[in-house]
This record gives structure tokens, sequence and C-alpha cells, in this order.
């Protein structure tokens, strides 16, 4: 075998030496029923999950990296269930655990985010901060699942399932404060404050158009009576003022008023009035 021989059947295998390996992803992508945030921690992907619960890779606000485990929706409404991963927590370093929820949430899954992992610098110190943190994380919800006890005795008769295994969605959570706007990125924070001010620019122009339709509009006539609370309207009535130059009287109607009576015409002298008298009595005539 000649030396140029060699060098072909060798170049094969140093391309495959040379090839870039396959990047594997650091956490697959969160679903839509997984949340935000839970804590302090923001959720970037998932690491893993069982029937017992999930497994999220996190970080905070000030750049704190964390491996989150949390309860699924049928664990987390066991109460013997709660009990294990509250003392399997217990169980752990005090250094390894950042931050937990309260036990006595019994509306909320049990989450706690452990750690501390280093920012990836490329060093094998940061991964295996992280691969023990992950680790450390599988043995909580592994205590919760009860799938690592050794068996005692034969195997006989159905495996052992717990009756809340089907139900593996993500547990309750709640987020306080709510996850926007410090979640956006600056290109949505920017689409956000002009759809307000597109708003608040909309109200001004309806504000503005209802004044110049009824700047001018004729009052009405009655004016409306408002009732009381005790459903009773008030009305004011105003005394008209006599004009200029005319006589008032404080007692009796005005002169120029009253209504002048005339004697009628007609009757002989000396019989009575009937308007001073009344009306004849008819048994008179008689």
């Amino acid at each position: 075998m000649t030396a140029t021989e060699s060098q072909t059947e060798a170049r094969p295998a140093d391309t495959l030496e040379d090839a870039p390996a396959r990047v594997i992803p650091e956490a697959l992508p969160l679903e839509p029923e997984d949340p935000p945030r839970v804590g302090e921690f923001w959720l970037r992907g998932r690491l893993g999950a069982n029937a017992a619960g999930y497994l999220y890779a996190a970080s905070d606000e000030n750049g704190r990296n964390a491996v989150v485990a949390m309860m699924t929706e049928g664990s987390a409404d066991d109460a013997a269930a709660r009990d294990r991963f509250v003392t399997a927590v217990d169980e752990l370093p005090g250094d390894a655990v950042l931050a937990h929820n309260d036990a006595d949430d019994d509306d909320l899954a049990l989450w706690v985010a452990l750690g501390p992992i280093r920012s990836d610098d490329g060093s094998s110190a940061a991964s295996d901060e992280r691969l023990l943190a992950e680790r450390r994380g599988e043995d909580v919800l592994s205590a919760v699942l009860m799938d690592r006890i050794p068996h005692v005795g034969l195997f006989r008769g159905p495996d052992f399932r717990h009756y809340w295994e089907g139900r593996r969605r993500p547990g309750l959570f709640r987020i306080w404060p709510l996850p926007w706007p410090s979640v956006l990125r600056p290109a949505s924070r920017v689409a956000l404050m002009l759809a307000l001010a597109a708003m608040a620019l909309i109200m001004l122009l309806a504000v503005f158009l209802a004044w110049l339709l009824f700047r001018n509009a004729e009052p009405l006539e009655p004016e409306p009576v408002i009732p009381t609370p005790t459903n009773t309207a008030t009305v004011t009535v105003t005394p008209t003022t006599p004009p200029p130059g005319t006589p008032s009287s404080t007692t009796g109607p005005s002169p120029s008023n009253s209504p002048t009576l005339t004697p009628p015409t007609g009757l002989p002298s000396g019989s009575p009035n009937p308007s001073s008298t009344g009306s004849p009595d008819p048994g008179d005539k008689f």
C-alpha cells in the first residue's frame, strides 16, 4: 500500500473527526401551559419531567441561574405527595435551596429553586453545578413519585400506580407582579407605548367632537325635574316684578288688575240687586 492510498483511506476518518458535533439545546422550549415565572425566577425552558413534576431552567432579574422543580396538577392535589415534596426539600443542604414557596398554600403547586449555578463561562465548574442542581431536582420529584424505593417481597399482582399520574399538567401557580411589561423585549415595549398613546389620542378626539356638537345646543324647556330621594320634586316659583310706574299695594290686588263690577241695567229702582242678595228662592213665587 502506497502513501497516497493510505492518505486516501484516512481522509474519511479525518472528515468525521473534524465535523462539528450536534448542538444539544440547553433546555426544551416552554409550553403554553407552563408558567412564565414562579416566585422571583423567570423560567427559560424545560429540563425534564415525570408524573410528579417538572424541572425548569430559570434565572432571576439579577442574573442568578437556578433549576426549578415544580409539582404537577395531580401531585399537588395529593396531601401525601405534598408532604413527601417538603420532606425531600428539607433533606437537601441549606445552601442548595435558593427559594421555595410556602407549604401552606394549598391552592398552589409546590416548587423549589435549586442552585447555586454560576453563569456559563465554558468551564467545567459551571456545567457541574448545573448537573448537580438537576440531580437534586430529580431526587425531589422521585421522592414524590416513590419510584426509587426498593421493592420488598415478590412481584405479584398489578404494578403500583398513583391515582393522579394521569394529570400531568403543571400545577396551579400565582404570578405577582404580572409578567408584563418587564418580560417584554424593547420592540414590544415601544409597540405597547404607541398603542397606549393612540388610545389616549382617540379618547381626546372623541371628547373634542362631543364638545363641538353640543356647545351651541339649546337648553331644555322646561328644565328636567330631578326627583329627590323621597320621590318628591321641588318647584321654585319666582314672583314677577311689576313694570316701573305701576302703583303697588301691600294688601289686596292691584287696582289695575282688579275686576270692575257694573250693576245690571233694566231693573226698577228700589228692587234688590240680585248680585247682592243672591239668586231668588223659587218658593217665593207661590
